[in-house]
């Protein structure tokens, strides 16, 4: 059976890529051909794709396809128009009113892109989230046929050396709480440093906080961010914009504990990241958090930033504690392991190339 992947593009060190990318090994092992067809792309990834217009020579009821949803494409107009047999995979749009004091552009793509996917209803054969939280969400919006395939992910990654400048710039014995993810208000990162701020001052002077993710595009909230810092008088915070995957790994070899106060979230990747490397976690339960945390770490039902600095300090300094957070985070992490999802994944092939 051919089965293919369409996507708008296919960015290095992306997780959706990632997971673009891990589909199709999955495929090719179980003896399918499958071909990724995108619009655009990083140069590094040009030989693992082809352009997304070359499909309809290819293209035959026959076959399934697979398309990664984003908010208007081309890509996308060519996808339901085919005449193969139709997955569509819904990673999330964030709600518009996050940006709309921050980005008006993006809140209105943001918009449009909620209204677009429900113009799209009676043209898949099966429309999954990943997460049952955009399942539902997929549903509300009148998807007769919905499902769940969690992100497919590659640990293995994260078990190679970390960058070694990285390491040295930061491996001075602090204790480190680190958040990874684009710098957008929905991930709240003005919490996060709040309660490194209580943290900092009334539990752990020797500490510092690392926010992991890309600024660019968002510089208003971002210029908001340092004002807060400047404010509250806080030098032990350090942004890393963009970071290359070796200096991701070395800002989780120094991690102490990973804290994610973000308000929506439709997955949620590098929490298990943080779970494969043995960080304790500590999560607001917004959006899929909770779901993709499966039990594992700690679930903060209300925000408090008090307690939540408390309870940093305990995660730190209580061993016995510690280590049980983290061995209940790798048996929650069994249910994103390679063999289960790709399970998951080839049984929604298999139902919808019965149609």
């Amino acid at each position: 059976m051919e089965i293919h992947q369409f996507s708008t593009s296919l960015a290095y060190g992306d997780a959706i890529s990632d997971e673009i990318l891990e589909i199709q090994k999955v495929l090719r092992e179980k003896g399918h051909r499958s071909e990724i067809f995108t619009r655009f792309f990083d140069p590094r990834l040009a030989g693992l794709r082809r352009d997304y217009r070359e499909y309809k020579k290819l293209s035959s009821p026959a076959h399934v396809v697979i398309f990664h949803f984003s908010i208007g494409s081309p890509v996308s107009k060519l996808f339901f128009r085919v005449p193969d047999k139709k997955i569509m995979i819904y990673h999330n749009i964030t709600p518009p009113a996050f940006f709309i004091d921050w980005h008006r552009i993006l809140a209105r793509e943001c918009y449009k892109g909620r209204l677009e996917i429900r113009l799209f209803v009676d043209k898949v054969d099966l429309a999954v989230g990943d997460s049952d939280f955009n399942r539902r969400e997929l549903e509300a919006a009148g998807y007769p046929r919905t499902g769940v395939l969690p992100i497919l992910m590659d640990f293995s990654k994260f078990d190679r050396p970390g960058d070694p400048i990285t390491r040295r710039l930061f491996g001075d014995g602090k204790t480190t709480i680190l958040f990874v993810g684009r710098i957008i208000p929905n991930k709240r990162f003005e919490d996060v440093i709040k309660v490194f701020h209580l943290y900092n001052k009334y539990f752990n002077p020797d500490s510092r906080l690392i926010l992991a993710g890309d600024y660019r595009g968002l510089e208003r909230y971002y210029a908001s961010l340092l004002d807060l810092l400047d404010r509250l008088g806080l030098r032990d915070v350090h942004f890393s914009g963009h970071v290359e995957f070796g200096e991701l790994v070395a800002f989780f070899d120094l991690a102490d504990v990973y804290l994610s106060l973000s308000e929506h979230e439709g997955f949620g990747v590098p929490i298990l990241e943080a779970f494969h490397r043995k960080i304790p976690v500590v999560g607001f339960d917004a959006g899929a958090v909770g779901e993709t945390m499966n039990g594992g770490g700690v679930l903060l039902r209300e925000k408090d930033f008090f307690r939540t600095a408390a309870l940093i300090d305990v995660l730190v300094r209580n061993k016995g504690l510690r280590q049980a957070v983290i061995q209940g985070q790798l048996r929650a992490l069994e249910k994103y392991s390679r063999a289960n999802v790709s399970r998951i994944l080839l049984q929604h092939i298999e139902e919808v190339a019965r149609r």
